[in-house]
């Protein structure tokens, strides 16, 4: 074959085929964000979702994204998309468990899963399918969009020893690990990100979780809390949701979703890996201007185990579906943390042991 000819051929294909924008619907989106924006990790995840979504689509494809209450308040993204004021929005299905305690296991559960466990369920296990019909009745369409890896079990201003001192402590926690700890005699305060703070400083609660190290320090926990717990039995490896309204969805082409759901899926892993590459730093700072780092004592740990079991048998005598999705996702858990006891586990623990300071 004539080499020239076959150059030229080729050329006039190029010349030929439009380019990507050209050929597609234009569309421009609002995605607000229940997460602040000095949180740039975690809020960061819906830029990572609007800015691969803009590049595959060359920009014909635009998402912009807000902070809480620049659009819609932090905790009323579901209702907002749902209803169609915006197109999506970004959020944590958790943070809606009062309308429906199923809505939790879209993010995830007290004694849950790790970061890899909960991605596994929700993708590859049958999870999103479980969550499907939850979701839909609200008028959204899911999709896993972040993870902060394993949190902290969160903010104290006064020692806790034992169960005596759970009673009557007024500490910030979002979702069922509310409930849990309630059955401990905590009083449970569900409180917007940005609101939390000013509660601790004021004394309208005396404790708080939220995150981790990085963003705890970020929103200046330490000043105003001395004692830092963990582990974060509430939250072990939460997803965050991009949200959007069902109709929206429907509307898609199928390669706008493709779009949309591999980049929800590098938003998910990118922010896990962030919080693992800030979170240690973040914490020898805290410690070295005075933070108090401890362990939840034994016995609260065991009694917030038993209670979140029993959480979960009260709920599903009410809720058939919160039982059926809980039989699927807690078969699912036991596998993994067997698994991962073997695989992973077992080399964690005996690392940590070998390489401590002598």
């Amino acid at each position: 074959m004539n080499r020239r000819h076959l150059v030229a051929g080729t050329a006039g294909v190029a010349l030929a085929t439009p380019r990507l924008a050209a050929a597609q619907p234009r569309l421009r989106w609002r995605c607000p964000n229940s997460f602040p924006r000095t949180l740039d990790t975690l809020y960061g995840a819906a830029e990572i979702v609007a800015r691969r979504v803009r590049d595959m689509s060359e920009g014909a494809f635009e998402i912009t994204v807000s902070g809480p209450g620049e659009v819609v308040p932090a905790l009323q993204i579901l209702d907002a998309v749902g209803q169609g004021s915006v197109e999506c929005g970004f959020s944590s299905s958790l943070f809606y468990f009062g309308k429906d305690p199923s809505f939790a296991f879209g993010s995830t559960l007290p004694f849950g899963m790790n970061s890899r466990g909960n991605f596994a369920w929700l993708n590859y296990a049958g999870g999103r399918e479980q969550l499907k019909d939850v979701f839909a009745e609200a008028n959204i369409w899911q999709i896993p969009a972040g993870c902060t890896g394993a949190q902290m079990g969160g903010w104290s201003k006064r020692e806790l020893k034992g169960l005596d001192d759970m009673k009557g402590l007024k500490f910030r926690i979002a979702g069922l690990g509310g409930s849990v700890m309630q059955k401990l005699g905590v009083v449970p305060q569900q409180i917007a990100p940005t609101d939390i703070y000013p509660a601790l400083e004021r004394g309208v609660i005396d404790g708080a979780e939220y995150i981790g190290p990085y963003d705890d320090e970020k929103l200046g926990f330490g000043r105003v809390a001395k004692y830092y717990y963990f582990p974060g039995f509430q939250e072990a490896g939460p997803n965050t949701d991009f949200m959007v309204n069902l109709k929206a969805w429907d509307a898609l082409p199928n390669h706008y979703k493709a779009m949309l759901e591999t980049a929800c899926a590098e938003a998910y892993n990118a922010t896990a890996a962030k919080y693992d590459v800030a979170n240690p730093p973040a914490l020898r700072r805290l410690v070295a201007n005075g933070t108090v780092l401890k362990p939840y004592p034994r016995e609260v740990m065991t009694a917030l185990y038993k209670a979140a079991q029993e959480l979960y048998a009260e709920i599903g005598e009410q809720n058939a579906r919160f039982r059926k999705i809980h039989a699927h996702w807690d078969a699912f858990r036991v596998e993994q943390i067997q698994w991962f006891r073997v695989a992973e586990d077992s080399l964690a623990n005996f690392q940590a042991v070998a390489t401590a300071p002598k």
